[in-house]
């Protein structure tokens, strides 16, 4: 009996050592983040090398999709208060996308192991996602306020202009666009470290 508490013990020990769960601490220092999740810069720079994506662009966007967790998912809803009704929508992982355009990834990429809560196959997600919108509505990948904009409402409800009746959304942007900026400014003082 001994031996199998100590057993368990080691193992809940060992288990708890392991990677890094839930939200990074550093949201709000782009250096720190990174240096915190070795992986995201890994990710970010193979996004970059690939599609073109500024690092602090998709940084932006994910802090604002997740928070940096890769299993997110939107809230319940809940008939009469207290009825669960399902999800909102179907958006999960570190991208938040939802389940046909990640389909619609997987399929054109061949990428069909891809896991929204893998932070390499979500940023890629992102990359592509975000090409498609440089080509099909000419918004520059460095342009986080209008990507983000595509990215929620789509390629077509941008086109149609569909956030214009949405200040909500609009704010988001603005926000978003801020963050960018942000961590722009404090990669460029960390990079060389």
């Amino acid at each position: 009996m001994k031996r199998a508490l100590s057993a368990v013990l080691i193992l809940m020990i060992v288990a708890s050592c392991g990677g890094p769960k839930g939200t990074p601490r550093n949201l709000d220092n782009a250096c720190l983040l990174l240096q915190e999740r070795k992986p995201y810069a890994r990710a970010f720079q193979r996004v970059h090398r690939k599609w073109g994506v500024p690092t602090h662009v998709i940084m932006a966007m994910i802090h604002q999709e997740s928070k940096f967790d890769g299993n997110a998912r939107t809230p319940h809803r809940y008939a009469l208060g207290v009825i669960p009704m399902g999800r909102q929508s179907s958006a999960y992982g570190y991208s938040q996308a939802l389940d046909g355009t990640w389909d619609e990834y997987r399929q054109e990429t061949g990428n069909r192991g891809a896991r929204r809560n893998n932070i390499n196959d979500a940023t890629d997600f992102m990359g592509w996602y975000m090409t498609k919108t440089r080509d099909r509505l000419g918004i520059p990948m460095s342009d986080a306020r209008n990507q983000y904009l595509a990215y929620h409402d789509g390629h077509t409800g941008y086109a149609r202009g569909t956030w214009k009746s949405k200040a909500w959304l609009v704010d988001v942007s603005q926000r978003v666009e801020a963050r960018s900026y942000m961590y722009a400014g404090q990669l460029a003082t960390c990079r060389h470290r």
